[in-house]
């Protein structure tokens, strides 16, 4: 292939065809000592990238909370439904109760 430019600025705009750049933590100096390097932390490319990184823990948030909301409405419901029927029993037990008394008067 024959790509104008270098390797450090490649002539093409197409990221598939740049090479792929070393992540160095230390750069060398004129004065022969390494000192660290400066990277540019607000850059959108990186936000970009750490959003997609981000990206299945906030899925698996969305999950989970959507998971807990569905068990929470199941707790109500089977709490409504044991309240109603434990209402049932109880109306029974009132009537069972008031024929008793009428049985004893009656008597």
């Amino acid at each position: 292939m024959n790509a104008r430019g270098t390797l450090s600025s490649p002539s093409s705009r197409d990221p598939r065809r740049q090479p792929a750049k070393q992540h160095q933590a230390m750069r060398h100096t004129a004065s022969g000592a390494y000192s660290p390097r400066r990277t540019d932390a607000g850059t959108p490319t990186q936000n970009r990238n750490r959003e997609m990184q981000l990206m299945p823990e906030s899925l698996t948030r969305a999950h989970i909370h959507s998971r807990l909301q569905e068990a929470e409405s199941e707790r109500r419901a089977l709490r409504v439904v044991n309240a109603r029927r434990l209402q049932r029993r109880a109306e029974r037990a009132s009537l069972r109760a008031r024929r008793a008394i009428a049985m004893a008067v009656m008597q």
